[in-house]
């Protein structure tokens, strides 16, 4: 079996490195970037503001009593999006198979590369590139799987990198926290805590069978990545993912109150599937057929997002763009694509922390009620009982 050779790369602090791109005033400052308010949560922050015990999704007010001299910035998701495309096409012109696991993270897969060139070098000269070509720091780990890549890339930080030979996963994993593992959120944390484990190197020595009882399935997955195991393969990375979802009409319409409802109705469902799956898109289109059957679409890119309160006035805006003829319609639909991973909450850089709230709220009451237990008032009355609304999943 061909020994895998997996590539990590992140860019570091990427929300502030691009800002200080734009003004290099901000380099070797504490930076905030998030909600300007002090109701805001700070959506990311530069090394010096870490240094004061301020981290991401921490309420804006803490972070400013903890680092009074800290520079705020409302965040740029434009910028941010257009430097996290300029880095993927660089990776793409150097790559066959590449993962973008999230809008500043990557994974490659070098396998079979040692005999022709070296894996470590061509990683060094691609990171040397990336920098060249967009000013933008970046970090990476090389090993032979994507969890030991990952930890090593955050061990490399800042602005390093970090080779792990083959069968020296264990013992660099071993004294690290446990922190460090992917899947170890806060709760499993404080579990894993009070049966004493505080090491890698704790979790290694424990039975795989130990972990399934307290943890079931996942505490055998998080058993594994402590132990070096990770069979997950490199997904290639593909921008035409998308999700999308359309209606035809018992009766055609020009009612155009009627249709914006409907619009924001499938824009909510849609912006709801992606939060639910951690995904937010880079585009966004509006389809209309007239009653003739002649069929028009708009689309538009956008900054990365998956928020309902940005996305609907797209959609909005793109209907009235495409509505240009006085003719009933008998279809309108909508399409979300160039998806790739992430989080909504970072991307609300101009909303006070009780928006965060509202999302994660409304997210949990339709994961467990349905997705029409809670509707925008602009869509109430728009029960979609006569078709399937998604057609189109997050595949291709």
């Amino acid at each position: 079996m061909e020994n895998k050779s997996i590539l990590h790369l992140d860019l570091d602090t990427f929300f502030v490195s691009v800002e200080r791109l734009k003004n290099d005033d901000f380099i070797g400052k504490p930076i905030l970037i998030g909600g300007v308010s002090d109701r805001g949560v700070v959506a990311s922050c530069s090394y010096e503001a870490r240094a004061f015990g301020i981290s991401s999704a921490m309420p804006m007010r803490m972070a400013r009593q903890l680092c009074p001299e800290a520079i705020v910035i409302r965040g740029d998701m434009e910028s941010y999006s257009y430097y996290s495309k300029l880095v993927t096409e660089i990776i793409r012109s150097q790559v066959p198979l590449f993962e973008k696991s999230s809008i500043d993270e990557f994974y490659v897969d070098l396998s079979g590369m040692d005999k022709y060139f070296g894996c470590y070098k061509w990683a060094t000269e691609l990171r040397q590139q990336v920098t060249k070509e967009t000013g933008l720091p970046l970090s990476f780990g090389l090993s032979i799987n994507k969890t030991v890549s990952k930890i090593a890339t955050g061990q490399a930080k800042p602005n390093g990198k970090l080779y792990i030979n083959q069968g020296e996963e264990k013992s660099f994993l071993s004294p690290l926290s446990i922190r460090k593992i992917p899947m170890v959120g806060q709760n499993t944390y404080q579990l894993l805590r009070s049966m004493g484990v505080a090491k890698i190197k704790t979790l290694q020595a424990i039975q795989a069978e130990l972990m399934e009882r307290v943890l079931g399935k996942v505490g055998v997955v998080i058993w594994q990545k402590a132990n070096g195991i990770d069979h997950s393969p490199v997904e290639p990375y593909y921008e035409r993912k998308s999700i999308s979802t359309e209606r035809t009409f018992d009766q055609d319409t020009i009612d155009l109150h009627k249709l914006n409802a409907i619009l924001v109705h499938m824009t909510e469902e849609l912006t709801h599937k992606l939060r639910k799956t951690e995904k937010v898109c880079g585009c966004i289109a509006v389809k209309i057929r007239y009653t003739n059957f002649d069929t028009h679409t708009k689309q538009l890119a956008i900054p990365y997002t998956s928020a309902d309160h940005q996305l609907i006035p797209v959609a909005k805006r793109l209907l009235q763009q495409v509505f240009q003829r006085r003719l009933r319609i008998r279809l309108i639909g909508v399409r979300l694509s160039k998806l790739v991973q992430g989080t909504h909450q970072i991307h609300l850089f101009d909303d006070q922390e009780n928006m965060l709230k509202l999302y994660q709220a409304m997210d949990h009451l339709k994961q467990k009620f349905g997705t029409q237990s809670v509707v925008r008032a602009a869509s109430l009355g728009m029960r979609f009982r006569d078709f399937n609304p998604f057609k189109g999943d997050l595949s291709e």
